[in-house]
C-alpha cells in the first residue's frame, strides 16, 4: 500500500478537498493561539483544570517551550467549553516567583483540545528557571525548565538520562522516581510514548477502551498515562526531549504502509492524522513541529554548546516499508536495494549536513531502532530484524561510511525500540573483523514494556555471544544516565527489578564508558 504524492490524489479525489482545507485552518492555529480575541478571559472551574501538570521541552539558550493541557474532566473527554480561553503563564528565576522574567497570555485553543505551547524567548543560557500558568483562579504546579548553554562555550559537564517503550498496562513507571532524584540537564524520550492497544484483563494496569483511532481516543490514551504521577512529576522537574516510535500511531509502520492488511489509504491517513495531532498536543514541542494533517516534521537539533549535538531522527515518517516481508530474515534480496531508506532523503540530507557543520565533541543521534547488524538466527542461519537499521543496510553503510569518511567527532547512537540494554561498537564493516571503529550505540531498555525483565532469553544470550560488536546486554526494565564531559562520555545503566508493581528500588549493573577521540565502549 505505498504512495507517492501522486497517488495520494488520485486515492482522495473528493477527499482530498477536505484535507487542503483542513491544513489551511489548521496551519493558522499556532499563531491564532497568542491572539487574546474572542476568548473567555475569566473561565470558571468546578475542578482542577491542571490535572495533567506541566511540562517544558526543546531547550535553547536563550529559550525553551513551557506546556499545559486544560482538562478538568482528562478521561471523560477534558471538560472544557468549546470556544478559546485565555491562559497566562510567567517565567521566573526563583520558585516562589519574586523575580519574574517574563510572562504573557495564550490562548488554549479547543482545535488543541484547549493544549498551551508557549515558546519563551529572552532567557540567560545555561541557567535554571521556574515557570507556572493561571487561567481564572487556578494556578498549575510550579514547573523547572532549563536553557541549554550558548553555542561557543563547552562545558565543564552535562547529565541527561534516556528511556523509551512505556507500556501502560504492563506495569508501573518505576524508573521514573529514582530518574527525578539525578542531577539531570534533560531527559530524553526515544519513543513508544504511548501504546495504542484495546485494554486487557489481568495485567497490573489497564488501557480504556478499545485500541484508538480516533483523535478523542488518542487523547484519551495520552491522558490516562500523564496522570501517572512519576511520569508527570519528571516532566515537571527536567525539560525533556522527545521523538516517537510506532506505537504513537500503529505498530510496525512504515512511513504510509500499514502492519495491517486491508486498511484503506484513507483510513491509515486519517487515524495517522489523529495520532500526530494527539502527540502534538501533549508534548512540549517548538510550532516548527507543527502537525500539517498526516505529516509532522520532527526530526529537529538540540544543542548543548561544545560539548554536545543531539541529532533527533524520526526513524517511522519516512522509511520505505521492511523489506522480505519484515520479521526475522537473512541480509539478502530487498535489503540491498539502493533506493530504500530508512531516514528518507531530506531528513538524511539534513542530518548529514548537521553533522557536517557541528562543532561539538558528542554528537548524539537520539532515534528508535537498533543500528547494529544483530544476527540473532543459529549456526550459519544468519537472521537479522528487517525492522531495524539491518534491513535497510544501504542507508546503514551510507551513514557509518559517511561517519568514517567525513571523521565526524565522536559519534554516540542512542537507541529504544527492544525493550533490552545492549552496548554495541558500530564498524565500518561488520564482515571484517579488522574493520575500524566508527561509533558507539548505547541501546536503553524499556520503562516497563514486557513486564519485569531480568529474566533469561536464549535468542539475545545467543546474540549477545556470537555478535563480537556487542560488550553487554541485560533484560532488566529502566533508564540510562549519561554524563558527559570534554574528555569522556559515561552512561549508567538504571535498572528496576520489578514493574509489576509499585516501588521498586534501582540497581546499576554496568557503566560504559567512551573516550573522546576513541570510538567504542568499555565497562568502567
Amino acid at each position: 500500500m505505498s504512495l507517492n504524492k501522486s497517488s495520494l490524489n488520485k486515492t482522495y479525489g473528493v477527499d482530498r478537498r477536505y484535507f487542503l482545507r483542513y491544513l489551511a485552518t489548521v496551519s493558522a492555529i499556532p499563531t491564532l493561539a497568542f491572539r487574546a480575541e474572542a476568548s473567555e478571559a475569566n473561565p470558571q472551574f468546578q475542578s482542577n483544570p491542571f490535572t495533567l501538570g506541566v511540562a517544558s521541552g526543546d531547550p535553547a539558550p536563550d529559550r525553551v517551550v513551557i506546556w499545559t493541557r486544560l482538562s478538568p474532566e482528562p478521561l471523560a473527554g477534558g471538560g472544557m467549553p468549546n470556544h478559546p480561553v485565555q491562559t497566562h503563564w510567567e517565567v521566573a528565576h526563583d520558585e516562589k516567583f519574586e523575580k519574574v522574567v517574563r510572562s504573557g497570555v495564550a490562548i488554549a485553543m479547543p482545535q488543541l483540545g484547549h493544549s498551551v505551547h508557549v515558546e519563551v524567548e529572552g532567557l540567560e543560557p545555561d541557567r535554571w528557571y521556574f515557570y507556572r500558568f493561571h487561567t481564572g483562579q487556578e494556578t498549575s504546579p510550579v514547573g523547572r525548565a532549563k536553557t541549554t548553554p550558548s553555542m561557543d562555550v563547552m562545558p565543564d559537564r552535562m547529565r541527561f538520562a534516556f528511556t523509551s517503550c512505556q507500556h501502560y498496562e504492563t506495569g508501573y513507571f518505576n524508573g521514573y522516581p529514582h530518574m527525578q532524584q539525578e542531577d539531570l540537564d534533560l531527559v530524553v524520550h526515544l519513543g513508544d510514548y504511548i501504546y495504542e492497544y484495546g485494554g486487557q484483563d489481568k495485567k497490573p494496569r489497564k488501557h480504556i477502551g478499545k485500541e484508538i483511532e480516533t483523535l478523542d481516543e488518542y487523547r484519551t490514551r495520552y491522558s490516562q498515562y500523564r496522570l501517572d504521577e512519576t511520569l508527570q512529576e519528571t516532566h515537571r522537574l527536567f525539560p525533556w526531549l522527545v521523538t516517537w516510535d510506532d506505537h504513537e500511531f500503529d505498530n510496525n509502520y512504515a512511513n504510509l504502509v500499514s502492519e495491517q492488511e486491508g486498511i484503506s489509504p484513507e483510513e491509515f491517513l486519517i487515524r495517522r492524522m489523529n495520532a500526530y495531532q494527539a502527540y502534538y498536543e501533549f508534548m512540549p514541542l517548538r510550532r516548527s513541529s507543527f502537525p500539517q494533517g498526516p505529516n509532522m516534521k520532527l526530526y529537529r537539533g538540540c544543542q548543548y554548546g561544545r560539548l554536545a549535538n543531539f541529532h533527533v531522527l524520526d526513524t517511522r515518517q519516512y522509511r520505505t516499508d521492511q523489506p522480505n516481508g519484515d520479521h526475522q530474515k537473512p541480509m539478502e534480496g530487498k535489503v540491498f536495494d539502493q533506493t530504500a531508506t530508512m531516514l528518507g532523503q531530506d531528513q538524511e540530507y539534513w542530518l548529514m549536513t548537521s553533522l557536517l557543520e557541528s562543532q561539538s565533541t558528542w554528537n548524539v543521534l537520539a532515534q528508535q531502532v537498533m543500528m547494529a547488524p544483530l544476527n540473532r538466527g543459529e549456526g550459519d542461519e544468519k537472521r537479522y530484524s528487517m525492522d531495524q537499521w539491518p534491513g535497510y543496510e544501504i542507508s546503514r553503510r551510507r551513514l557509518l561510511r559517511f561517519f568514517h569518511e567525513r571523521k565526524i567527532p565522536n559519534p554516540i547512537v542512542l537507541t529504544g525500540d527492544i525493550h533490552i540494554n545492549w552496548v554495541n561498537d558500530l564498524q565500518l564493516d561488520f564482515n571484517n573483523p579488522k574493520s575500524p571503529l566508527v561509533g558507539t550505540e548505547f541501546v536503553g531498555t524499556a520503562m516497563t514494556s514486557g513486564g519485569n525483565g531480568g529474566n533469561v532469553i536464549p535468542e539475545y544470550e545467543r546474540a549477545a555471544a556470537q555478535n563480537d560488536f556487542v560488550k553487554w546486554y541485560n533484560s532488566n526494565r529502566g533508564y540510562v544516565s549519561c554524563e558527559l564531559t570534554p574528555h569522556e562520555w559515561t552512561s549508567h545503566f538504571r535498572t528496576t527489578p520489578f514493574v509489576d508493581r509499585p516501588n521498586s528500588p534501582i540497581l546499576t549493573p554496568a557503566s560504559f564508558v567512551v573516550q573522546e577521540g576513541q570510538p567504542g565502549a568499555e565497562l568502567v
